[in-house]
């Protein structure tokens, strides 16, 4: 591994308790040369303050001693942390170069970071895909670094699992995106993803080995090539950005990741899943709610059908259509038995979909 600079993104909506633990996590990998930004999308819980204020080792923090994953993110990483705060439009301008370079050589002695935290303030609430494209404008602009990596703030990570995943890009190539494997944090021996399958047909996407245990898995493949990843954790090379562009921000949020799987695809480049780079999400922690909420259902079935009518071509647009309509009294009869708030939320997306095709 030739330790090239990457960039560890986080973005953050009412979540700075979330957020201090997976920061927590994450300034703990052995990874030598990363450098971690925040991105804020206009919380209005504070969080900025909040996250500041952990920075400057005054906010106390605390895990639950029955959590089997604390072990990850305490004791608690020393303090302060140098850090810098940028408004969105500093940012993508690619902040204060000399101010980060004197925080560096100023903080050389500190083996915690080595480069300070990157506070971005969006403004307003930009959805997923337009906070995190804030964060990787700023890393565009300063163009010193090798990829980035999209890290939900509801996650926690291993000390090895950046290592690895930075090391399967560097073993292949840049013309990739990669992704690791994903489990429960509430059950942490349970998968969530492992990698993802998308049928063109369908239009429809699913995560391999989701519910299975990681004891019934056999590690014959380390890393393995598909054609879906999850934005929860993913790996971008500045290779791709620039070839494929920025995230898509006409989707607020759910799909995005799809969407933009399926441009990487379409290109021709390759889509990897690496399996010894672990993460453990709370599933449902950036909807505020269970894996299914009536908010998250409304922006994934809306966003579904307008994956299905704006980017798919040709035959593969009728059939997929086709399948998300004939599916669509299943749907109903499934949530009115389950939670019956969805079935509006799934109307109202399809309508509000509607009415923009």
């Amino acid at each position: 591994m030739n330790n090239q600079k990457v960039y560890i993104l986080l973005l953050n909506y009412n979540g700075w308790q979330d957020t201090i633990e997976c920061l927590e996590s994450v300034i703990k990998t052995d990874y030598p040369n990363y450098q971690v930004i925040v991105v804020d999308n206009n919380s209005p819980n504070n969080s900025m303050e909040y996250l500041k204020a952990w920075s400057e080792g005054k906010l106390d923090v605390w895990v639950n001693p029955h959590n089997s994953l604390g072990s990850l993110s305490f004791t608690p990483v020393e303090m302060p942390i140098p850090y810098v705060y940028y408004t969105r439009e500093d940012a993508e301008k690619g902040g204060n170069v000399a101010l980060e370079e004197y925080l560096k050589e100023k903080n050389s002695e500190n083996i915690t970071l080595k480069y300070p935290i990157v506070f971005i303030q969006s403004g307003g609430n930009l959805g997923f895909a337009g906070g995190n494209n804030v964060g990787i404008r700023y890393a565009l602009a300063k163009d010193d670094f090798d990829s980035v990596i999209l890290l939900n703030n509801d996650t926690v990570i291993k000390k090895d699992t950046i290592s690895n995943l930075v090391n399967a890009r560097m073993k292949l190539n840049e013309k990739a995106i990669y992704g690791g494997r994903i489990y429960y944090y509430s059950e942490s021996n349970k998968i969530w993803y492992d990698g993802g399958k998308f049928n063109e047909w369908t239009g429809r996407s699913i995560h391999i080995n989701i519910g299975k245990l990681k004891s019934e898995m056999k590690e014959d493949f380390l890393i393995k090539e598909v054609n879906f990843i999850t934005f929860c954790y993913v790996l971008i090379p500045k290779f791709i950005l620039k070839n494929i562009g920025l995230l898509d921000e006409s989707y607020f949020m759910y799909v995005e990741d799809l969407d933009y799987s399926y441009r990487v695809w379409k290109a021709k480049y390759k889509l990897y899943n690496v399996s010894n780079s672990e993460v453990w999400h709370k599933v449902g922690a950036s909807s505020g709610e269970d894996e299914v909420s009536a908010f998250s259902a409304y922006w994934y079935y809306k966003n579904s059908l307008n994956f299905r009518y704006n980017k798919l071509m040709g035959i593969r647009k009728i059939t997929s259509l086709l399948y998300y309509f004939l599916r669509f009294p299943l749907l109903v009869l499934k949530w009115s038995y389950k939670n019956p708030a969805i079935i509006k939320s799934l109307l109202n997306g399809v309508k509000d979909t509607g009415n923009k095709c």
